[in-house]
């Protein structure tokens, strides 16, 4: 049963189309992976999907009593002017487990008191078999997790909401749409602001979800984890493939393969039925061939508007010349002839940008070796490391929390910075490449053809044509670098390095703002590589297909792990499973012990309560004998021994109550 479904939607922003005729249905367990290109329309999608904005044609259903959450990309708008601290935000989440919580308090309050019924002590163990089994003494617990695993200490528990910054903004309103639990969770790169450790938690978190997550990310090794199903989005269309981000990644070769030799026969095929016309446009077949070219003019026509093809070169108008008309013409025989031309498929290969490293002198064996090894500046010791020792066509990834000294470090290894102690020392031959996470190399004030030219000599039209392999084609080239986004900055800095000749890389985070296109294409270059590299990334996926060695920074302290990712991984799992255990056997110490506690303090209220009813049947008892007493002494003076009879029967029952309540309260006194 899907939880929400959508039937050919479109939107546009001014004249230019976003998408259109997009439909895609949302199961109730799914987990979904939106991929595309930048600028393809998967957020706007995504705003779509989540009812924040109305599209401009097609319709959506949501199935009833399902609730949806919504991550934006950015929340720095979100919380506006509350005073209230993140810990205080979750606990809105439980506002209805906490009034509950609340009227329980009550009730013992009035059990305490003594004035209650078995009816009352009923009411109340229901109640707090209710409130247990709807997790009444877990939510606090839940609330520390989550905000423990998204990377909120104690101290930033108490932070106001307004006070936040962007990040942690949004992290605030994951933590919420976490504990919130809703059918369906629709996320806008929810690994922003994240390291790896909140990103792994994350990942364990949505796997287990019990609803339907929808996401957008340009973290494949989170892709991989957490879902099972892949959309991508081209303008015209959404394709599913089942699997995860790898599996996506070979479905996708294969079909690309398989559709591009259905377009190359469909192109033949045009191309034999062109020849036929050409040859009998004016001779005595010229209706049939008249026919022919019209169906050529709509078979290309529909072509083109799916998507599966387009023209290069003049434009589909300066061609057909009909385009949006109601009423269209046939094509002439020389414009079919320039169409089919230029007919070409979009296919993968199209869709990111070229490049290639320029071949280097090999470098000695040796490429780094370090010694006694402390980074950092005078007033600020960042961490000391374990000797290392760096070989030729080795890729070592440097991996630790923001802030540890990885940038740094790699400043350290060009000299930019001094060690403060020991030495480090790059073998023979070394020529390094260095890609700067923040584009620093860059000026801001220059042309992108400029820049180019800059650091490498060549003629403009030399430098143009390069620079297209990289998607800065036509008046791309002449963008100043301060008005590109952060994507476009990332592909100048490889276009640059690529012409360096290096056979050592420092590439610090050089995935950072790529789509996920461009991430595969600098995957597959890295690994083509005939050098040495050192990688600063978050970047998992690239860390695991292509590092041989990682070197660990945190806590002050860089150590070296031989092996690869899945190596590093299976290794940390053993070491928590031995953790984890441990811990998992004191959590069962305790629950054993709070329930023993919450039994015993059940059955002490009960007692209480009990003991309090007998001390009231024994006030009521000793009443009624001491009643009972008078009138047989009464009856005694007149002599009436039938009713003296009847009153010692009834004062002996009483009597035999009495004492069988004063026996019970003793037992209750005692116990």
């Amino acid at each position: 049963m899907a939880v929400l479904t959508a039937s050919n939607l479109g939107q546009s922003f001014g004249a230019a189309d976003v998408f259109d005729n997009i439909s895609v249905s949302v199961a109730n367990d799914a987990k979904i992976g939106l991929v595309g290109p930048n600028g393809v329309g998967k957020t706007t999608l995504l705003l779509i999907l989540a009812g924040a904005t109305k599209p401009e044609s097609g319709t959506i259903h949501r199935a009833r009593n399902k609730r949806l959450g919504y991550l934006p990309q950015e929340a720095a708008q979100a919380f506006i002017g509350r005073r209230q601290s993140v810990y205080e935000e979750m606990l809105t989440v439980f506002a209805e487990l906490r009034e509950e919580e609340s009227r329980l308090r009550q009730m013992e309050a009035e059990m305490v008191g003594g004035e209650v019924s078995e009816e009352f002590m009923s009411q109340y163990g229901a109640a707090l078999e209710q409130f247990e089994l709807l997790g009444g003494y877990e939510y606090d617990v839940r609330i520390k997790q989550v905000l423990e695993g998204l990377g909120f200490d104690e101290d930033d528990r108490g932070l106001e909401l307004d006070h936040l910054s962007g990040g942690q903004k949004t992290r605030a309103l994951l933590g919420r749409l976490l504990l919130e639990k809703p059918d369906l969770l629709i996320l806008d790169e929810p690994t922003n602001h994240l390291d790896v450790a909140a990103i792994e938690w994350l990942e364990s978190t949505l796997k287990a979800w019990e609803g339907a997550v929808l996401l957008v990310s340009h973290d494949r090794y989170f892709l991989d984890r957490v879902v099972n199903t892949i959309w991508e989005m081209s303008p015209h269309q959404i394709e599913v493939y089942r699997g995860n981000y790898s599996a996506y990644v070979n479905q996708r070769q294969e079909r690309w393969a398989e559709r591009q030799q259905n377009f190359e026969d469909q192109k033949e095929r045009l191309e034999k039925e062109l020849d036929y016309i050409r040859r009998n446009i004016a001779g005595q077949r010229t209706q049939m061939a008249k026919g022919k070219l019209s169906r050529i003019s709509r078979e290309l026509d529909a072509i083109q508007r799916s998507g599966m093809g387009s023209i290069q070169g003049k434009s589909w108008s300066q061609i057909s010349n009909a385009m949006g008309g109601s009423r269209r013409r046939p094509m002439n025989v020389a414009e079919a002839a320039e169409a089919i031309k230029g007919l070409h498929r979009p296919d993968g290969s199209q869709r990111s940008f070229s490049v290639e490293m320029r071949k280097a002198q090999r470098s000695g064996k040796i490429v780094i070796r370090t010694s006694n090894l402390t980074v950092g500046y005078p007033d600020k010791p960042l961490f000391t490391a374990e000797d290392i020792e760096l070989h030729r066509l080795e890729c070592a990834a440097l991996i630790g929390p923001n802030g540890t000294g990885k940038t740094t470090f790699l400043k350290t290894i060009l000299g930019e910075v001094e060690p403060l102690a020991g030495q480090i020392r790059l073998g023979a031959s070394v020529e390094i490449g260095y890609f700067a996470q923040a584009h620093e190399q860059l000026n801001p004030n220059n042309q992108v053809i400029d820049e180019l030219i800059r650091h490498h000599e060549m003629l403009v039209h030399e430098a143009r044509n390069y620079l297209a392999q990289y998607l800065f084609q036509g008046d791309d080239a002449f963008k100043l670098v301060e008005s590109l986004s952060g994507g476009e900055r990332g592909r100048l800095a490889l276009a640059i390095l690529a012409l360096e000749g290096a056979n050592f890389l420092l590439l610090d985070e050089p995935t950072n703002h790529l789509d996920l296109p461009a991430q595969e294409m600098l995957q597959n270059v890295l690994e083509n590589f005939e050098g040495t590299v050192l990688l600063v990334t978050h970047d998992r996926y690239l860390v695991d297909r292509l590092a041989t060695q990682l070197w660990l920074l945190d806590d002050g302290q860089l150590q070296v792990f031989e092996g690869t990712y899945q190596e590093y991984l299976a290794e940390r799992e053993r070491n928590e499973d031995l953790v984890k255990e441990a811990e998992s056997k004191e959590r069962d110490m305790n629950r054993q012990r709070k329930t023993e506690a919450r039994a015993q303090e059940y059955a002490e209220r009960k007692r209480v309560a009990r003991l309090a009813q007998v001390e009231k049947d024994i006030t009521e008892l000793e009443a009624k004998l001491k009643r009972i007493g008078q009138q047989i002494q009464e009856a005694s003076n007149g002599q009436a021994f039938e009713k003296i009879k009847n009153l010692s029967l009834e004062y002996t029952a009483v009597e035999s109550q009495l004492e069988r309540k004063l026996q019970e309260w003793e037992d209750l006194a005692h116990e």
